[in-house]
């Protein structure tokens, strides 16, 4: 069969990887086209129509600046589905693009398949009705959603979740603390602060010279910086000059860093399930107002996804004008000792890994995809 799968950022194109993976498991003759990037295309054999580096943005105002060039990326999808003709559209994420595909591949006949579900119980919870008709099947990664979409007259399913599975793969065959060091230039003696400001331009700008000023209060300790492959080094180079940047081992810096500062999203669920103490921070610009109008938007009491699993605040939220400096700095400093707030946070992992389960995510989406509901 052909499968078409979209994914608009680096987390998308890492599980689209693994469920084209999968697939081909289920489908010997599985082919592929997609939107993703390098990962997508090295389990698929072929370039990716679009690459997810020229899609991420994010934002009203950046979206809306760079307006043209989305629906030109719209037409291209809608244009090579009409083409090629697939038999399955495996969506990942990325709602705001990926319902309008949704859309265009239903109307079409083809099934539609969204794996990773829009985050609708957060807000925009008018998009289930999109979803409701347009999408065949929902594939769930977080355990409490099928409960939600119930709620709103759609059966969704729980599938597992790909974090939890690629990091408990992974961690076997990380490297020793002491040859992660050497390999990336630091001091196996010191402890690691590290700073993960995201993959997209915008949210390292608003973030990394937060993050970084809050570190640098620590002189005893030595700093490392995240690197996001699709991100050019000297924005790094710009916002933090000096500061180690660690390319391609992101898992492995969280796992050796003592506390990791977090730019809120997928990773602050990463640094938890390799069981790192961490502050979420997510500046945007900073702004007063700009919280008030979210907090009014939110339909939920968290916004990060280790709170959201375990229902209780595991780590510090810091968003918008929360995020400044001295906020920053007063979380690091409780969790980078034995302290009573650095286990608490231990514990609550553990509780956060109970509740993912055991599930083999990509594996159990395939299965479900390839069974081909369009016929």
């Amino acid at each position: 069969m052909k499968y078409f799968l979209i994914a608009g950022e680096a987390s998308g194109d890492l599980h689209g990887s693994r469920l084209m993976e999968d697939i081909r498991k289920c489908d010997s003759e599985a082919q592929f086209h997609f939107l993703g990037g390098d990962l997508m295309a090295a389990a698929a054999g072929i370039a990716p129509i679009i690459h997810y580096r020229d899609m991420a943005y994010m934002g009203f105002v950046e979206v809306a600046k760079h307006l043209p060039a989305i629906m030109g990326f719209l037409r291209t999808a809608k244009s090579e589905i009409d083409a090629w003709r697939p038999d399955n559209v495996v969506l990942i994420d990325y709602p705001s693009f990926n319902l309008k595909v949704a859309r265009h591949a239903h109307e079409r006949g083809i099934a539609v398949h969204y794996f990773i579900s829009p985050k609708v119980w957060v807000w925009k919870s008018w998009r289930v009705k999109d979803i409701r008709r347009y999408v065949d099947r929902m594939y769930c990664i977080l355990p409490f959603e099928p409960d939600w979409y119930a709620q709103h007259d759609y059966q969704a399913t729980y599938v597992g979740n790909p974090t939890m599975q690629e990091i408990h793969e992974a961690l076997p065959s990380m490297p020793r603390r002491e040859d992660f060091c050497a390999e990336h230039g630091l001091d196996k003696s010191r402890h690691i602060i590290a700073l993960i400001p995201g993959s997209r331009v915008k949210e390292i700008r608003d973030n990394l010279p937060t993050m970084l000023q809050a570190a640098k209060r620590h002189p005893d300790c030595q700093l490392a910086i995240a690197a996001a492959p699709n991100i050019d080094t000297q924005l790094y180079n710009h916002l933090a000059p000096a500061v180690p940047q660690v390319a391609g081992a992101t898992w492995q810096l969280m796992l050796h860093a003592r506390v990791a500062l977090v730019t809120s999203g997928t990773a602050t669920l990463e640094t938890a399930m390799v069981g790192t103490p961490q502050v979420a921070c997510y500046r945007m610009n900073g702004k007063k107002l700009t919280y008030e109008v979210c907090r009014r938007l939110l339909k939920t009491q968290y916004v990060t996804l280790p709170n959201l699993i375990a229902g209780s605040p595991i780590i510090p939220e810091l968003m918008v004008h929360h995020c400044d400096v001295d906020n920053v700095e007063r979380h690091l400093t409780a969790l980078l000792n034995d302290t009573p707030e650095r286990q608490a946070q231990i514990d609550g992992y553990r509780l956060i890994a109970n509740r993912l389960g055991t599930s083999y995510c990509t594996q159990t989406a395939a299965r479900l995809i390839t069974q081909n509901i369009s016929q």
